[in-house]
């Protein structure tokens, strides 16, 4: 028997309210997970807060411009680089990188100028205690064995990113 309009209007409403709610509670359950379940973050001022999936996450790679790779090659080094970062992540904080995952796995790539910049980078990274992880190539192709090529920075809050690399240019 067909559906007439007002029925299938009723039908309608009641479905998307339906998913309305069960949107709602699994916002609910996510944060109460997070400010019960997650290590808390030092901030700046000495507070601590557990992390939110209502602040923007990002992952970023930034590239050394002076070694002069190839399009390929620098997506290749990238992709070496998130993967490393990702893995390290899993291992220290997966709490703070399934927000990352389920706010959209942000990636901006930067480049710096040359492998000093690189050094004094990876250092205020360091201090920061973002999550980073530096890629090393084999030098099978176009760079010289060991040479550094990619640092990864986070994922992380993007504010807290933003402080290291703020003065960065995109690749």
């Amino acid at each position: 028997m067909p559906l007439d309009l007002l029925s299938l209007a009723w039908y309608l409403a009641g479905f998307g309210g339906a998913v309305l709610i069960g949107v709602a509670f699994a916002r609910i359950r996510a944060r109460r997970s997070l400010t019960t379940n997650a290590k808390p973050q030092s901030l700046s001022h000495g507070e601590s807060k557990a992390p939110s999936m209502f602040e923007q996450y990002k992952m970023i790679m930034v590239v050394r411009a002076d070694l002069k790779m190839g399009k390929g090659k620098v997506a290749a080094q990238c992709g070496h680089a998130a993967i490393g970062a990702y893995s390290q992540m899993q291992k220290t904080d997966p709490m703070m990188l399934r927000i990352w995952e389920t706010t959209g796995c942000a990636k901006v790539v930067l480049k710096v100028p040359d492998l000093e910049e690189f050094h004094s980078l990876l250092s205020e990274v360091r201090k920061a205690r973002l999550n980073s992880h530096v890629v090393c190539d084999a030098g099978r192709t176009q760079i010289a064995p060991g040479s550094q090529t990619v640092l990864c920075i986070g994922p992380a809050l993007s504010s807290d990113i933003d402080k290291v690399t703020g003065h960065l240019k995109l690749l």
